[in-house]
């Protein structure tokens, strides 16, 4: 990896955009004095990470950004780019080219970009320090800081020693971890104080979760005794209810029978009371009578029957004669007329045939006799006096026949009238003999059932006691349940389930359930007296408070754990860190007493590791004390603290130490020092700020032979007034400024003008 250019826009007297391209081992930048060269160096500090305005001679950010001038107006930023060749992947990151940027505003606030994308200033300190590069490190020397490193304290030796050997990384580690554990303390402190709170709430809760937990073995006890209670009661009370409905189910419908029985035998008394037996005997009398008169109208009909008989018998006999004499004559008569006359006929015939009186009859025939006549007249009309009156005769003849036929059919009827009021009149005889026999067994059935009705009614009201009584138990297990299930929960539905069988229930002797129920009644009181709250919220706080507490717990000792891996990182960091420093020591031993041999022609140089001791407050916690009841009072204690020492003895001379030398001795010395420590973890590129200027032409000479050397491990950017400096560069910048106090850049290849010069 390489440095390949550097872009300036606005930094400083750098008002426009400036590229530097390093493309030789050697390049130097020169020009008069307050041309502006020396922002170079600053420049690269800057994008680099700087952090102290005071190293970059300003005060404030805005004093890093062009002011302006009388014809260029002040800019609002400053951006420096510094381009590295990363082809060998020596930096972290897959692209051959890494370009770190910075940008600083009016308002002093700062932009960290890689590659174009913004960054964090941590980014790019961890990603230039794993190659011994940094703002202030040992590869940006400026003018007047050659002498720093011989007159800064054996610390900051040490530091800027360590900083050149890359070891950086190391304490940046170590001051994270150191960070990260003191948070980690700062937390298990902080959580134990939060544990300490919230013990005695806990405790508190702790009580209170166990009287809960009583109350819950209570209602637990007491939803075992209600689930057998009320599953025998259940069952007794069912097994009395059915038996009680078989004992009262025989009685009721025995006493309704009796019931009907009574109402029977009780009417059939009423019935056959003195009133309904005279009843019966104006009965008989009145059928009496009716017969009486029917009987009579029976004899004249007869008598009339007898005559009639008598006379058409004559009549026929006479006909008879007379036929036997003349012969049949026979004269046509229409069918209607006919048809009409045996209609009207019909209907007198039926009109006597119903009627019941002999008056009525005789009225009717008489009707019947004058149709026949008036039938005669009209149809037999023309006739001589004797053809009238043989037909007369003929009509008188069938009109009696007819008469005939009319009083058989009235006897028929008065004779079945006889023989119902006859039937009827025996059976009223029957019923009022019956009536009297049975209404002296009537009286006794009534007595009999009176006497059974007595001792049904008592059964009945045997069982309506038993039954009263059952409806009370049962109403009782209808409130115990109901209470039950406000004390225990709806759960007690399932005492159902219960295995006791209602024959079980029913053979076991009443004490004992009487028992369970004042047991339960015992418990019923205490619950009671402990209050009747479920506890949900207490239990529900008590497991959150225990559940916070165990996580609390389980965070002290994860970070108990990270405290110990925290320490022993730190610890494994610090080992290495002082092993690589031990070593790099050496090695910088080895590069300083060759460097400072060949600038003095000899003498020796080396670098010691001291130990210097200060004073520091030291606090109770840090003393181990934290968990005690110590104040948190302060003591000194002495620390030591490790330090570098340059030991220098010239040749020829006597005098020994970096105090006795001269300024010129001072400048080859930190010279030597720093060439030393470049060779032993050379940077990609190192930064000589006028670091020559106090050197004679002789000296130079042998700073422009180390430059050389030094240029095979890493590039030089020099920036010179010495020409022998200058003649080792393959490129020179130089820097100059118009009368706008802006620098610009001029450069010379110097390979490319020798060419250009032998043409």
């Amino acid at each position: 990896m390489y440095l390949k250019r550097l872009e300036i826009s606005g930094f400083k007297s750098f008002a426009k955009k400036s590229v530097l391209e390093f493309t030789s081992p050697i390049s130097a930048i020169v020009g008069p004095n307050g041309s502006g060269k020396s922002n170079i160096a600053e420049a690269i500090r800057f994008v680099l990470g700087e952090q102290s305005l005071k190293s970059l001679r300003g005060k404030k950010g805005e004093d890093l950004i062009f002011s302006g001038s009388k014809n260029l107006g002040r800019l609002n930023r400053a951006k420096v780019s510094i381009v590295f060749d990363n082809t060998d992947r020596v930096l972290d990151i897959d692209y051959d080219e890494v370009v770190i940027a910075r940008e600083v505003h009016r308002d002093s606030s700062h932009q960290y970009f890689i590659n174009g994308s913004q960054v964090r200033l941590k980014d790019v300190i961890e990603i230039l320090s794993s190659m011994s590069i940094g703002a202030s490190g040992h590869h940006i020397i400026s003018q007047g800081e050659a002498d720093r490193i011989l007159s800064a304290s054996s610390k900051e030796k040490k530091t800027m020693v360590e900083d050149a050997l890359g070891l950086r990384i190391y304490h940046l580690k170590i001051a994270e971890s150191e960070r990260k554990l003191s948070k980690t303390e700062d937390n298990i402190k902080h959580i134990r104080t939060l544990r300490k709170e919230i013990a005695p709430h806990i405790r508190f809760l702790k009580i209170q979760v166990d009287k809960i937990q009583k109350v819950r073995d209570l209602r637990k006890e007491l939803t075992g005794l209600y689930k057998e209670y009320l599953k025998r009661e259940e069952g007794y009370i069912a097994r009395e209810k059915k038996e009680l409905e078989e004992k009262g189910r025989a009685p009721k419908q025995e006493l309704a029978h009796l019931k009907k029985e009574l109402t029977g035998a009780q009417a059939l008394i009423s019935s056959m009371s003195r009133d309904g037996e005279e009843k019966k005997k104006k009965e008989l009398l009145g059928m009496e009578e009716k017969l009486s008169s029917i009987r009579e109208q029976k004899n004249e009909l007869s008598r009339e029957l007898g005559h009639l008989e008598g006379v058409i018998e004559y009549e026929e006999k006479r006909a008879r004669i007379k036929k036997e004499r003349e012969g049949d004559e026979e004269k046509p008569i229409p069918f209607r007329e006919v048809n009409v006359f045996v209609r009207a006929l019909e209907r007198n015939l039926e009109e006597a045939g119903e009627s019941g009186s002999i008056s009525e009859i005789k009225t009717i025939l008489g009707r019947a006799g004058t149709l026949i006549a008036d039938f005669v007249s009209r149809c037999i009309l023309g006739g001589t006096k004797e053809e009238v009156s043989e037909r007369d005769n003929e009509e008188d003849s069938e009109d009696m026949k007819r008469e005939r036929e009319a009083i058989h059919a009235s006897l028929e009827d008065i004779d079945k009238k006889e023989h119902i009021l006859i039937v009827s009149y025996e059976d009223i005889k029957q019923e009022i003999e019956k009536e009297k026999d049975a209404s002296r067994d009537s009286e006794t059935a009534v007595f009999k059932i009176k006497a059974r009705e007595s001792e049904l009614l008592s059964r009945i009201s045997m069982v309506a006691a038993r039954e009263e009584r059952v409806l009370k138990e049962e109403q009782l297990f209808k409130e115990e349940l109901q209470e039950g299930a406000v004390l225990v929960g709806k759960n007690i539905i399932e005492y159902a389930y219960y295995p006791v069988s209602p024959e079980e229930a029913v053979r076991e002797p009443r004490d004992l359930q009487e028992n369970r129920r004042r047991k339960i009644e015992k418990i019923k009181i205490r619950l009671e007296d402990s209050g009747s709250s479920s506890g949900e919220d207490v239990i529900k706080e008590h497991e959150e408070a225990t559940e916070r507490d165990k996580f609390l717990e389980r965070e002290v000792d994860d970070l108990e754990k990270s405290t110990l891996a925290l320490k022993a990182l730190i610890s494994e960091l610090e080992e290495k860190l002082g092993r690589q420093f031990q070593e790099g020591i050496e090695k910088i031993n080895t590069q300083f007493q060759g460097f400072f041999s060949a600038m003095f022609g000899g003498g020796s140089a080396k670098l010691s590791v001291v130990a210097e001791k200060k004073r520091k407050k030291i606090s109770a916690a840090e003393r181990g004390y934290a968990d005690m009841n110590i104040s948190d009072a302060t003591d000194d204690e002495s620390v030591a603290e490790e330090g570098i020492e340059i030991d220098v003895r010239l040749p020829r001379k006597k005098t020994n130490g970096l105090q006795m030398l001269s300024g010129g001795e001072r400048a080859l010395t930190s010279i030597a020092l720093l060439f030393a420590v470049s060779q032993v973890k050379p940077p990609p590129f190192l930064v000589l700020d006028e670091t020559d200027a106090a050197l004679d032409e002789a000296n130079s000479r042998k700073y422009g032979d180390m430059l050389g050397n030094l240029s095979a491990y890493s590039q030089l950017i020099v920036i010179t007034h010495n020409r022998e400096t200058m003649a080792r560069a393959g490129i020179l910048y130089g820097v100059t400024m118009d009368s706008d106090a802006v620098s610009k850049l001029l450069s010379i290849k110097f390979e490319e003008a020798e060419t250009y010069a032998k043409k």
